[in-house]
């Protein structure tokens, strides 16, 4: 079947439409003809179902690859996927997203697509408002968003991205107890010994000193310290503001207020909140902890990023495996206004 190379498609002849579209479901019907993307024409190609010529002359696979890859962005990348996707027995169509795909068992006509692929390759930088708009549009239409990332040797990682609002069970975020605390160098130390094992063992802030006294870390301190359970002075006796708290807590961590609203966000969603320092990450998040002697495996590890934050996929790669080795689901929390925003990342076998 011959066929032409027009701009970034490949028009073919009203043969096609009988042939390849309701048969296979490739291209779209156009006028008389069919319109065949140029990953479905090289697909095509690859497996002598059809004939491409540019000008008259016919092109070879090779030809028609480099053509092609001229003439579509990331065209490489997306025949991978597209190849992959099609041995795996997926009915494919191109699409904004890249790709949108139908369940096994189905097809266009018979129904909706249930999927969108979108396609990155291990070296760019994917900036997460691409993300969480992607994930959004895919969402509002009730499909299910997966990034395919194409490694330098062209082997495939998917995974699943979607929007997320963790819910705990903790019954109360501060116990009713109201103490004095020193801010040190860069944490802060409750006192009074009675609070610090209230504070410990139920609301499972912070870790004891000693018997008595309970260190906090910052986050933990103007949490509480914004809740009027804590006071909070300097080493000197000057009672700090939550202006003067901030201040000094920023120039110890540059994202010390990011870390602060996703820590207060999760506090205040009834979770139990810890440092993630061990697994990576800034956070590691229970539902619920019943009692300090029986602290459950935690559920999320969170990272918090900045709005403008771009995604260094093989840096993303290694925190979401690390994050499904220990069972536990990798949720990046994203600071919008004063709002905080959750993507759910994890890999998926299609």
């Amino acid at each position: 079947m011959k066929t032409q190379l027009k701009g970034d498609r490949v028009l073919a002849g009203k043969e096609a439409v009988a042939e390849l579209y309701k048969t296979g479901y490739f291209g779209r019907p156009k006028g008389d003809g069919l319109e065949l993307s140029l990953v479905e024409a090289a697909f095509l190609l690859s497996r002598g179902k059809l004939e491409i010529e540019l000008e008259g002359k016919l092109l070879d696979f090779r030809a028609f690859f480099e053509q092609a890859s001229l003439r579509q962005p990331n065209f490489e990348l997306k025949y991978i996927v597209y190849k992959d996707l099609k041995e795996r027995g997926y009915y494919v169509q191109p699409s904004a997203a890249d790709f949108r795909v139908y369940p096994r068992g189905s097809h266009p006509g018979k129904s909706a697509a249930t999927i969108f692929v979108h396609v990155q390759s291990e070296r760019q930088l994917l900036p997460v408002t691409l993300l969480q708009e992607s994930v959004a549009s895919a969402e509002n239409v009730h499909k299910q968003f997966i990034l395919a990332v194409v490694d330098e040797e062209s082997d495939l990682t998917f995974y699943e991205v979607k929007t997320a609002a963790p819910e705990g069970k903790m019954p109360e975020p501060y116990p009713a107890v109201k103490t004095d605390a020193t801010f040190l160098e860069d944490r802060v130390i409750a006192w009074d010994s009675q609070a610090s094992e209230t504070l410990y063992t139920r609301g499972f802030y912070g870790k004891m000193l000693d018997s008595e006294r309970l260190q906090l870390s910052l986050v933990e301190s103007l949490y509480l310290f914004s809740g009027g359970v804590i006071t909070v002075r300097d080493r000197k006796g000057e009672v700090f503001s939550f202006d003067k708290f901030t201040e000094k807590a920023s120039e110890i961590e540059s994202s010390f207020l990011r870390k602060y609203s996703a820590y207060k966000h999760l506090r205040d969603s009834g979770h139990v909140v810890k440092t993630g320092f061990k697994f990576g990450t800034n956070f590691r998040v229970y539902r619920k902890v019943e009692s300090i002697e029986k602290i459950p495996h935690s559920e999320y590890l969170v990272n918090v990023i900045p709005a403008d934050f771009e995604f260094r996929l093989p840096v993303m790669s290694g925190a979401i495996r690390l994050a499904n080795s220990v069972r536990k689901t990798m949720l990046f929390a994203v600071e919008k206004g004063e709002e905080v925003k959750y993507l759910d990342i994890s890999r998926i076998k299609m």
